[in-house]
C-alpha cells in the first residue's frame, strides 16, 4: 500500500490491494450507490475490481471514501461517506488516481461524471465529452483530463482553489 498524505493528519489515503481491502471498499460503496443513490446492487459489482488500482481514504482510521482507477484508465466508483463530504476526502482521491494514472503511462484519463458532480471534476481539469446519459437510473456525462494540459488547480490565482 503507498499513502499518499501525511500519515499524522486526519485524512489518510492510499492506494491498497483489491483482496487486502475488498470488505472497506465493497462496504462504503454499497452504503453510498446502493442504499443512497439506489443503484441495484446487481450491476455495483462487476468483474474489473480485482484488476484495478483501488484508494480507500481513511478519516482518523475510519474508512470513508473510494474510488478507483481501471486498467484501460477510467476512474470510477468514486464514493465518500455522506458525513465526509465537504472535507476534501473527495479531492484527495482523485489526486491519488490521477498520480497513479500518470505513474501507469495514461496520456488521459475518462469517467462517467454524475451530473451533481460535474464542477468538481472541471477543478481537475476534465473536460465533458458528448450528451448526458442516464446509468443505474443517475444522469451521467463522460469526462476526459489530458495530461498534457496543465492542471487547473495549479494557476496562482484565486480561482484555483478545491474542496
Amino acid at each position: 500500500m503507498k499513502a499518499t498524505h501525511d500519515p499524522a493528519a486526519p485524512l489518510r489515503v492510499q492506494i491498497v490491494e483489491f483482496d487486502r481491502c475488498r470488505e472497506s471498499l465493497y462496504d462504503i460503496r454499497y452504503r453510498v450507490f446502493v442504499v443512497e443513490q439506489g443503484v441495484p446492487e446487481s450491476i455495483e459489482h462487476d468483474e474489473t475490481d480485482p484488476f484495478c488500482r483501488h484508494v480507500l481514504a481513511h478519516w482518523e482510521g475510519k474508512p470513508v471514501g473510494t474510488g478507483r482507477l481501471t486498467p484501460e484508465g477510467r476512474i470510477g466508483r468514486m464514493a465518500v461517506l455522506p458525513e465526509f463530504r465537504r472535507h476534501s476526502v473527495g479531492s484527495a482521491m482523485l489526486e491519488a488516481l490521477l498520480g497513479e494514472a500518470r505513474e501507469q503511462g495514461f496520456p488521459e484519463v475518462m469517467l462517467a461524471a454524475q451530473l451533481s458532480a460535474v464542477t468538481f471534476y472541471e477543478r481537475f481539469g476534465f473536460e465533458a465529452q458528448g450528451a448526458v446519459f442516464t446509468e443505474a437510473g443517475i444522469d451521467h456525462l463522460m469526462m476526459r483530463r489530458r495530461f498534457d494540459s496543465p492542471d487547473p488547480r495549479s494557476a496562482d490565482t484565486p480561482d484555483s482553489t478545491h474542496p
